[in-house]
């Protein structure tokens, strides 16, 4: 039986930097950076961030703009409940929650995944909800100039689950809005959609 291997690529150089800072962290937080259960983990935190911010790596335009078809669909498209984690700014710690997505097509739709995919681009990054949710938002208008866009992002911050005001309940939402989703209507059909549960 062939052994599982596991491969991921980094780039040697950045590697090497990054787990050497985070071995200066452990050993100023008063820890031995050569015991058993800490020896390897400088190396195993450099290459975490390394996956946890590889959207700077990724251009969100390209992504939509590889997948874009001609179609005469005028309705709502709506992604919802696309599972995200991000990295606060601050503190650096995780944010994670549901993107919903809907756009109203104006000669070009794209594919469905790739809507998925830009949030990924811009959650693999250090952030902040409230950017994120507009560099989303942004990424699908310029792409496909639809008639207009929504975006809600509902997320939980362990910055303030696991610090500071210690809320472990709270959840952040935020929107960002173009176009037809500027309309109140428009923008009620939307919210009622992706609060409903089909079945």
């Amino acid at each position: 039986m062939k052994k599982y291997e596991k491969k991921e690529t980094f780039d040697e150089k950045t590697l090497e930097l990054v787990s050497s800072k985070y071995a200066d962290i452990i050993k100023a937080l008063g820890e031995d950076v050569t015991r058993n259960g800490l020896e390897k983990t400088p190396q195993r935190v450099a290459k975490a961030m390394h996956f946890m911010t590889q959207g700077y790596q990724m251009d969100a335009l390209e992504i939509l703009r590889g997948a874009l078809f001609d179609e005469n669909h005028n309705q709502m498209v709506i992604v919802k409940d696309i599972e995200l984690y991000s990295l606060c700014e601050h503190h650096m710690l995780p944010f994670f929650g549901r993107a919903h997505i809907a756009y109203i097509p104006n000669g070009k739709i794209v594919g469905l995944s790739k809507l998925a995919r830009v949030v990924d681009v811009y959650a693999r990054r250090l952030q902040v909800q409230e950017r994120l949710t507009i560099q989303v938002r942004d990424a699908i208008q310029e792409a496909l100039n639809p008639l207009g866009v929504a975006v809600v992002i509902e997320a939980k911050h362990l910055c303030m689950m696991m610090r500071g005001v210690s809320k472990q309940n709270s959840v952040t939402t935020t929107s960002a809005f173009t176009g037809e989703f500027e309309k109140q209507s428009t923008r009620n059909e939307f919210i009622n959609l992706i609060s409903a549960k089909l079945s």
